[in-house]
């Protein structure tokens, strides 16, 4: 399986109202293990940058002059994000730009070009309502050190979302091997009779049935009422 958690960052706010991309940060998830395979691109917007947004990442008109277009890099994002999941923290912002950039290329949008779009925060959000689901909050919550991060970048908080992802995640580790060891035990159960190991019986001593038997009666006590194990 292979994923790619992506950030962005922009001259403002609003695709809609004329802003653009100033820089991409993506990190490669193999099997969800971090390959070190990762595409970074800063990207001169050809327009001014919001100081609001300035604020945020830092990067200034200056910074960006001698770096290329969108259309110049264009191909090898795209080649680099196909037909992966990609995994983004307020997935619309970023998808949004990105489309609005693909679009004015004539190329298609990203749900397109890859297999699907995971949100972060709308996960983070129904795994702990009404709790804060930032970034830096997320970092804090899974013990994640992102104490470079005094202001935001596209690769670091790519590499930072990685960790997060894993972390919100690492439930389904033990539930694929569950159903691994599930399709293990199916297989030797559909072997013939005369094929299959031998199963050991196991037949519990007086000492712990008696222990048994001791747990039913306190369940019964403390219930005020007859105990169903014990009927019958």
């Amino acid at each position: 399986m292979r994923q790619i958690v992506l950030d962005t960052e922009t001259t403002g706010l609003d695709w809609k109202s004329g802003d653009r991309v100033i820089e991409i940060g993506c990190v490669e998830l193999l099997d969800r293990r971090l390959t070190r395979r990762h595409f970074h691109v800063y990207i001169n917007p050809e327009r001014g940058i919001a100081a609001e947004a300035r604020a945020v990442h830092g990067i200034d008109e200056d910074f960006l002059a001698d770096k290329p277009v969108f259309a110049a890099i264009a191909a090898d994002f795209e080649a680099f994000v196909r037909d992966a999941e990609l995994i983004i923290h307020n997935a619309a912002f970023d998808t949004g730009f990105l489309d609005h950039e693909l679009d004015l290329l004539g190329k298609p949008p990203l749900r397109e070009l890859c297999a699907d779009v995971i949100d972060t925060l709308k996960m983070a959000r129904e795994q702990n309502p009404g709790k804060k689901a930032s970034l830096d909050a997320l970092c804090e919550r899974y013990e994640i050190d992102n104490a470079r991060r005094t202001l935001h970048g596209a690769l670091l908080d790519a590499e930072l979302l990685a960790e997060v992802y894993l972390a919100m995640t690492r439930g389904q580790e033990s539930l694929l091997i569950s159903l691994e060891e599930d399709v293990a035990t199916e297989t030797a159960m559909d072997a013939p009779l005369d094929k299959r190991p031998v199963l050991k019986v196991l037949r519990p001593s007086n000492e712990e049935l008696a222990a048994h038997d001791e747990v039913l009666t306190d369940i019964e006590k403390a219930n005020k009422g007859t105990c169903l194990w014990q009927t019958g």
